[in-house]
């Protein structure tokens, strides 16, 4: 199974992201909790191509494409905005109490954390994001 969407850099177009994983999901007959969590991830990655890869007010396009092998579902994720690697991220301390911790960085350490692998490039001048789930 592969699938594709490609939508444009703005917030509202979140709602197609959800419904593209939950398209997946039901094909795959996968639970709420997993749905949930694949939801989570992929809002938190595509939200940060929203928000960061591109200067304001330019338009630009994200690709979201995910493919099914039997055992891994595999989301890749691309946009050809600033280059990002959000794998090399330090993950936060969460032991510093939440008020004093640098602002940012939550959405990947949840992504790291619900995802099995999650790894990144730069090919092309496109970011290209890699996150696999075992199934």
């Amino acid at each position: 199974m592969r699938k594709e969407i490609e939508i444009k850099n703005r917030v509202e177009e979140l709602e197609h992201v959800n419904t593209f994983v939950e398209q997946i999901a039901d094909e795959l007959g996968l639970d709420m909790e997993l749905r949930m969590n694949l939801n989570l991830a992929m809002e938190e990655m595509v939200s940060n191509v929203i928000f960061y890869a591109y200067p304001e007010d330019t338009e630009g396009s994200i690709g979201l494409a995910a493919e099914y092998d039997g055992k891994q579902l595999t989301f890749m994720l691309s946009d050809n905005g600033v280059e990002f690697d959000p794998t090399l991220k330090a993950d936060n301390d969460l032991d510093v109490n939440p008020a004093e911790r640098e602002l940012g960085g939550m959405g990947i350490y949840i992504v790291k954390n619900i995802m099995d692998q999650v790894s990144y490039q730069r090919l092309k001048g496109k970011n290209l994001l890699t996150m696999k789930k075992n199934i």
